[in-house]
């Protein structure tokens, strides 16, 4: 029997701020799918929404605050680091360029992302450099037609798959999240309300000493 692959996955977004949805999110995706690396990937200046309500800097502290400690959970800055537009096919070649072709790769997203998968930049790449889990809420609706259909009519696989191969398969995961955004973090402070219990503690700290959120910022899930 083949030796399964090392697996790690990466767990995007513009953690702005971070909260116990991202973190819980993450956690139950790499327990339920025994990866074994959960890399933390805040991005810089995604393209397709608009920019962070603080700095890359800022949001980088609170994510370290947030897993500092929680080894399930590591940070992994690239995107920050590179600056710029973040386009994920541009990460996802960096790091293949420094792991190798001998390992797994996931990239995970929700479902509302997959939808929108065809206006990312250098889309059909992705596959050749990951698998894509895919999680949506309990009764998501999957498209019938165009690109996307096509995508996970050809390439769905078992999870079984994510230790078997080191890209190219799409795994479709329903998963409930708690009920927490980060629009709605920014928005009670915003009010001088407390989002105290919606994000750590040390975070809240964070926010507080600096003086964030203080007006209404851009949104975010």
């Amino acid at each position: 029997m083949t030796e399964p692959l090392r697996a790690i996955a990466l767990f995007g977004g513009t953690f702005d701020p971070v909260h116990f949805g991202h973190l819980r999110m993450a956690l139950e995706l790499r327990e339920a799918l025994h990866f074994d690396e959960m890399r933390l990937l805040p991005s810089h200046q995604p393209r397709h929404r608009q920019s962070p309500g603080v700095s890359s800097a800022h949001r980088r502290q609170m994510l370290a605050l947030a897993i500092g400690d929680c080894a399930e959970l590591t940070l992994d800055d690239r995107e920050l680091r590179r600056g710029g537009d973040t386009y994920t096919v541009d990460t996802l070649e960096e790091l293949r360029a420094e792991l190798g072709e001998s390992l797994s790769i996931s990239f995970c997203m929700g479902l509302d992302s997959l939808l929108t998968l065809p206006r990312w930049h250098r889309w059909q790449r992705l596959l050749d450099l990951a698998h894509l889990v895919v999680v949506a809420r309990p009764g998501w609706q999957l498209p019938s037609q165009g690109e996307v259909a096509e995508l996970i009519s050809s390439r769905s696989a078992p999870p079984s798959d994510l230790r078997r191969l080191p890209a190219g398969r799409i795994l479709l995961r329903e998963q409930t999240p708690l009920p927490i955004s980060a629009t709605a973090v920014r928005q009670l402070i915003a009010r001088g309300q407390s989002p105290r219990f919606l994000l750590p503690d040390a975070v809240l700290e964070y926010i507080e000493d600096n003086g964030l959120y203080r007006t209404a910022a851009a949104s975010d899930r």
